[in-house]
């Protein structure tokens, strides 16, 4: 769980009661990954289920586990197999061996102000786990998503503890369909101009007719 922190970067701020908010996070996404995209892109997805509100991220790695994810995206962090404050430095390490040259989306709860629950931030740069709870943790992204679940500035474990799950599973279901979405658009776009690459390549060796020359 981490606490927004201001900086001059790409931000992209939607509330998940926006009808088009998936859409809308995945053009975000869509945005601050690289353009090769065949490049391996890991999501790692932070948080714990033994406190509700901190359970966001392993909410949306079970979520994308359960769809159909272009090959070159890899998720760690999940109910099953959570990502946390204890294992974190280790598995990072861990994903940085396994894909040394990956793009990194990282996936995280967060505590903010009364009138910002409920809201998604996508932004460049790492997320700064365990901030929010007085944690010193590694950052850890390329890029990162962060939902906020409840009302920081006082006893945030107590307040973690008793968030309310219905907003939690709200916000991980639009995260976890906004990154999947990106994916999707990604993969048309990958394929189309694959497509369109060897089209082009036959018309200018002449091996495509186009029309009739009657």
């Amino acid at each position: 769980m981490f606490r927004p922190f201001s900086n001059k970067r790409l931000e992209v701020v939607i509330h998940e009661n926006n009808p088009f908010a998936s859409l809308e996070l995945a053009n975000a996404i869509r945005a601050l990954v690289p353009e090769n995209r065949s490049k391996r892109i890991v999501v790692i997805c932070i948080g714990t289920d033994r406190s509700t509100g901190d359970s966001l991220g392993p909410l949306v790695g079970s979520f994308l586990q359960e769809k159909r994810l272009p090959t070159h995206y890899s998720v760690f962090g999940t109910l099953d197999e959570p990502v946390h404050a204890v294992n974190l430095v280790d598995r990072i390490k861990d994903i940085d061996d396994r894909y040394p040259h990956a793009f990194k989306l990282a996936v995280d709860a967060c505590l903010g102000r009364s009138q910002h629950v409920g809201t998604i931030y996508c932004k460049d740069g790492p997320v700064k786990p365990g901030a929010g709870v007085n944690k010193t943790l590694p950052p850890v992204g390329d890029a990162h998503i962060t939902g906020i679940v409840n009302v920081a500035g006082f006893m945030e474990y107590v307040v973690l503890q008793n968030t309310r799950l219905h907003l939690v599973m709200k916000l991980a279901k639009t995260i976890a369909d906004g990154i999947y979405k990106a994916s999707v658009l990604s993969e048309w776009e990958r394929r189309n101009s694959v497509h369109f690459s060897k089209r082009d390549s036959s018309l200018q060796s002449g091996n495509l007719t186009l029309g009739n020359n009657a």
